[in-house]
């Protein structure tokens, strides 16, 4: 998860940093790519990746379903962390032993200093691994989903959809970057304001955009059209959150999202689609905030609610028409880990 607040308060474990009283998102990433080509020297290859995430960060979690809708569970494993760590780093205390049984190491830091001894930035999820060497290829959670859209499309499942098609890619950056800094960083900037003025514009900035989101919504299934796409992923990440944890932890609390109709509804078609809910582990989610911004809550409590059986109920969405998959099919591997 990344996540960094101000210039005195270090949350660098979280890739959280603060400039004065605004919260400012440290985005200098790993930049190495696997491509088809190997260009960066690592080229796309069956098994020798593996992707480690948490169940709990949003940045994460758009890994985790992409991942799934592929098909790309056969082709590159995963390690998932605990919902929670310490200064240092993820751990792997969900495995036997606080151990990643391919890995072989305790914490996530083993695996960035394999690659940059003493690693001076922000220890996140996701990562993918290069299993022969244990040392992180990237970090780049942007840029990993599209490049498990495109750079690893022979191992797509037969039926896969197209989450990043080409004739779409000029309509959906400008939509995915709105997305990025008013609503999936947005959240942030509310949560970790350092001042009643940086919080009130941010919070501006978020309602703002989630307006804008309920009136483009009103009329198509999905961001882009009747199918799903790299758009819709990046968004769920942050609306599945958002009663669970932002709403009252980050202060985002004009509304919840069950009081958005259109976003509301969205949401739900989204949660039931196979790749999407059953990714979900909203019990993780509540622990890991409430427990690890204990600058946010100190007594680290962790709040009961809310009910969350209300994600399962009728939408009403399909009267949109559309497949979610477009021509192709639903994921039916069991999920993984």
């Amino acid at each position: 998860m990344d996540t960094n607040a101000t210039a005195e308060t270090d949350f660098s474990t979280k890739g959280i940093y603060v400039t004065g009283d605004e919260y400012t998102r440290d985005t200098n990433y790993i930049e190495t790519r696997i491509t088809r080509d190997g260009e960066d020297g690592y080229p796309v290859e069956a098994g020798r990746y593996r992707l480690v995430v948490s169940r709990v960060c949003p940045w994460a979690h758009r890994s985790t379903i992409v991942r799934r809708l592929l098909g790309l569970e056969e082709v590159i494993s995963i390690g998932v962390c605990g919902p929670t760590h310490d200064v240092r780093s993820w751990t792997f205390d969900l495995d036997e032993g606080g151990v990643d049984p391919v890995l072989g190491i305790e914490r996530l830091q083993e695996a960035y200093f394999k690659r940059t001894p003493n690693y001076p930035r922000g220890i996140t999820v996701p990562a993918v691994v290069d299993v022969p060497s244990g040392a992180v290829v990237t970090n780049n959670f942007p840029q990993i989903t599209l490049d498990f859209s495109t750079e690893w499309s022979e191992f797509h499942r037969e039926g896969a959809p197209d989450l990043y098609p080409e004739a779409l890619r000029e309509e959906m950056a400008p939509v995915m970057k709105r997305i990025f800094t008013e609503v999936n960083n947005g959240v942030y900037r509310c949560g970790f304001a350092g001042s009643q003025e940086s919080y009130d514009a941010a919070y501006d900035r978020l309602f703002i955009a989630l307006d804008w989101l309920e009136e483009r919504l009103a009329t198509q299934r999905f961001l882009m059209g009747n199918t799903i796409t790299e758009a819709d992923v990046r968004l769920f990440a942050t609306l599945v959150r958002f009663d669970a944890v932002y709403h009252g932890h980050f202060k985002c609390n004009r509304n919840k999202l069950s009081e958005m109709p259109v976003l509301w509804a969205y949401a739900r078609d989204l949660f039931q689609t196979p790749g999407f809910g059953d990714t979900v582990n909203f019990e993780q989610i509540k622990k890991h905030y409430y427990v690890v911004h204990e600058d946010l809550n100190p007594t680290q409590i962790i709040p009961k609610g809310p009910d969350t059986s209300g994600w399962t109920t009728a939408h009403g969405r399909e009267s949109f028409g559309g497949n979610p998959f477009g021509n192709g099919t639903a994921p039916t591997r069991p999920v993984d880990a």
